[in-house]
């Protein structure tokens, strides 16, 4: 199966000498698309895999519209640009050249112009498959390796940056500390392999619980959160509720007879005792320990923490 061909956008006013262009360029898999300078080029530039601008009269229609395809800072355009100009206008094109475009001035050879399409396509898809790589690392380095959520360091991070944010707009933040209930006693009568696949089927259910916005993270040991953007606590109560039906109906384990179920705890912002969002881990954190003291497999929420010791009675 042949590869796709390549797209290449050429802007060029209509009285330009296209056959000569036409016969360096054709050759091979390339499609060439003709278009006059003007505001159409922003848009087909992005559908395209290069962009040949053909300016052998230094028209000034051409220059804007390859400095807005250039970047402003260092690491080549999103397209790749080239120039075609004659060489006695030579200057206006240097900083384009310094920018990143490659400039073939006319008189040209056709091979060599073929040659230089040729090198700036193969360039961009290097580009792609490392930025690709780049991509897939980053999301490596976020995920748990077991369960496929974020994983603690993602967690910290989002954690930061949501509590930030939600103190900068005046929005509301919630927390959800999960805990599987008894989990010891699957892996030490099933084996840690079926643990494992319970710890899967948890974190999937906890996605299908949550809106897209939402970060579920696997905190540590079998132990979850669920951070939950713009959600004020009776939001997230409704969540968490979802979330402890949604573990009870599962049926999990090698016989797919068995029953998880979890103990949660809730924390909000804003709140008069939450200013850090070490704060707002403290206190969904002490709130899932009481559900956990009051029996499992409920939700707890943080109770107010007091400021200040009340007053004492004062001597006579």
């Amino acid at each position: 199966m042949s590869a796709r061909p390549c797209t290449l956008l050429v802007v060029e006013e209509a009285d330009s000498n296209q056959a000569e262009l036409t016969r360096a360029l054709e050759p091979g898999e390339r499609v060439l698309r003709r278009i006059p300078p003007g505001p159409e080029v922003m848009r087909l530039a992005a559908e395209v895999d290069l962009v040949l601008f053909h300016a052998p009269g230094c028209p000034s229609t051409m220059r804007p519209l390859v400095d807005r395809l250039l970047p402003q800072v260092e690491g080549g355009p999103s397209t790749p640009v080239l120039v075609v100009a004659r060489r006695e206008c030579m200057r206006p094109w240097l900083e384009v050249l310094r920018r990143g475009a490659e400039v073939v001035f006319d008189p040209y050879d056709g091979d060599e112009l073929s040659a230089r399409v040729d090198r700036l396509l193969d360039a961009q898809a290097r580009l792609k498959r490392l930025a690709g790589q780049v991509g897939e690392l980053q999301r490596l380095s976020s995920t748990d390796g077991l369960t496929g959520v974020h994983n603690h360091r993602h967690f910290q991070e989002r954690l930061r940056d949501e509590f930030r944010r939600a103190q900068r707009y005046d929005d509301p933040l919630s927390l959800i500390l999960l805990d599987l209930d008894h989990f010891k006693q699957v892996n030490d009568r099933y084996g840690h392999t079926a643990g494992d696949g319970v710890l899967r089927e948890v974190a999937a259910a906890l996605q299908r619980g949550v809106r897209e916005t939402d970060l579920v993270a696997r905190y540590g040991g079998e132990e979850f959160a669920v951070l939950l953007p713009r959600t004020h606590l009776t939001g997230a109560l409704t969540v968490a509720e979802r979330v402890r039906r949604e573990l009870a109906l599962l049926e999990v384990g090698p016989d797919g007879r068995l029953k998880v179920t979890a103990s949660l705890g809730v924390s909000s912002f804003p709140h008069r005792t939450v200013l850090s969002p070490e704060q707002l881990l403290l206190t969904a954190d002490e709130a899932l320990y009481r559900a956990k003291a009051d029996g499992r497999d409920r939700i707890s929420l943080h109770t107010p923490l007091t400021l200040f010791p009340p007053p004492g009675p004062r001597d006579e």
